[in-house]
C-alpha cells in the first residue's frame, strides 16, 4: 500500500548510519539489485468464493484443507467473510476468540488481511440515527479487524434506498464515509469500497463520486476487473474504467476473470484465463501506476474455488516476475 502502517498515523496528522563497517557497506550495495525490485503485490484468497461454492454447488470445504491449500500455493494472506465457515465472527471485546482466530490462520502462514462489512441501507439512511446506528456496527468491525491483525477493511454499500434518489444516497453515503474515515485513521486500516451490477450505486461515475466527495487518503475503490467490465458495457476491457478512476484511487483488489454476463445477480465470476478479460494488463497497468498492496483472488459463485485460486495466483506471480525483470 502507498501508505504503510509505520508512516500512516504521521502522515495523516500532518540514510544509512555512518558507523557501518566496510564489510556491511559491502553487503548492503551487494543488496541493492534485490532491495529495487521488491514485490508491490501481496496475494490473498477470500473465504467468500468457498462460502459461495458451498451454498450453491453443496460442496463441503474444511477451513484447515482450504488454509493447507493456501500455504502450499504461496498465498500470504486471507479475507474473512461474515457466518463462514462457523457463525460470525467475534466482537472487538472477545479478546480470546481473536486471539484463537489469529492463531489459527497464523500457523498456515495466513494473515487475516482484511474482513468484509456491509450494510442493509443503514451507511447511506436519509435518517441520520440509522447512519449512526451503523457507524456504531462498523466501529466494533474495525476493532475487530485491527485486533485480528488485518491492514485492510472492505466495505459493500448493499440495501435499498428507502424513498432517496440514487444522488441523495451518494451524499448521505459520503456523510458516513467521512466519519468512517476517522476510525479506519485511528486504527491504520485502508478502507476499500466496491459497487457492484445489482446495487443502488453500479456505475463507475457513482464511484469516483463516492470516493472524490469523501476525499480521504484512506478512503479507497475497490478494483474488480467483472464489475468493472459490466460497467463499461461488458466489452472485455475494464482496464479503461481502472484508468478512469485512477490507480492512485485503488485500495486493493478483488481479482476475477469476466465474461460480460451476470450470473448469480452479479457480474460473472471465472478464474483468470478463462473470461474474456485481459488479466495480465490490468495487474502491468497497476504495477506501472505505483499500486502496492493486496490483490486478492475472488472466486465468488465459481464451482471450484481452488482452481480459480490457483489460476489467479499464478497470473499475479508471472505479472510481478515479469515487471521485476524489465526493471
Amino acid at each position: 500500500m502507498n501508505n504503510g502502517p509505520t508512516h500512516r498515523r504521521h502522515f495523516l496528522k500532518t540514510g544509512l548510519g555512518t558507523g557501518l563497517a566496510v564489510s556491511g557497506l559491502t553487503s548492503w550495495l551487494q543488496a541493492q539489485p534485490q532491495l529495487k525490485k521488491k514485490k508491490r503485490f501481496k496475494t490473498a484468497f477470500g473465504l467468500n468464493g468457498f462460502q459461495s461454492s458451498s451454498n450453491r454447488y453443496k460442496k463441503n470445504y474444511p477451513i484447515w484443507e482450504i488454509l493447507d491449500f493456501a500455504q502450499k500455493e504461496g498465498f500470504e494472506g486471507v479475507e474473512l467473510t461474515q457466518n463462514w465457515p462457523q457463525g460470525a465472527l467475534p466482537f472487538s471485546k472477545e479478546d480470546k476468540r481473536i486471539r484463537s482466530l489469529r492463531e489459527f490462520y497464523a500457523k498456515y502462514n495466513q494473515k487475516i488481511f482484511s474482513i468484509q462489512t456491509f450494510t442493509n441501507g443503514d451507511a447511506y439512511s436519509k435518517n441520520r440515527s440509522e447512519r449512526e446506528r451503523w457507524l456504531k456496527q462498523f466501529r466494533d468491525q474495525v476493532y475487530f479487524a485491527k485486533k485480528a491483525g488485518a491492514e485492510c477493511i472492505g466495505f459493500w454499500p448493499t440495501g435499498n434506498l428507502r424513498g432517496q434518489s440514487v444522488q441523495q444516497g451518494i451524499e448521505n453515503l459520503i456523510l458516513s464515509l467521512k466519519e468512517a474515515a476517522k476510525i479506519v485513521a485511528d486504527q491504520e486500516l485502508l478502507f476499500s469500497l466496491e459497487v457492484e451490477p445489482p446495487f443502488n450505486f453500479n456505475k463507475i461515475e457513482h464511484l469516483i463520486a463516492i470516493i472524490e466527495g469523501v476525499s480521504h487518503p484512506l478512503i479507497k475503490a475497490m478494483y474488480d476487473p467483472s464489475h468493472f467490465d459490466l460497467m463499461n458495457g461488458g466489452k472485455g476491457k475494464p482496464e479503461e474504467l481502472l484508468l478512469k478512476i485512477g490507480i492512485d484511487k485503488i485500495g486493493y483488489l478483488h481479482l476475477t476473470d469476466c465474461d460480460g454476463t451476470i450470473y448469480e445477480g452479479t457480474s460473472k465470476h471465472l478464474a483468470c484465463g478463462e473470461g474474456h478479460i485481459d488479466i495480465a494488463k490490468s495487474l502491468d497497468l497497476l504495477w506501472d501506476g505505483g499500486f502496492e498492496g493486496w490483490v486478492m483472488i475472488d472466486a465468488w459463485m465459481i464451482q471450484d474455488p481452488y482452481n480459480a485460486c490457483s489460476k489467479g495466483k499464478k497470473a499475479i506471480d508471472q505479472a510481478q516476475a515479469r515487471k521485476l525483470k524489465s526493471s
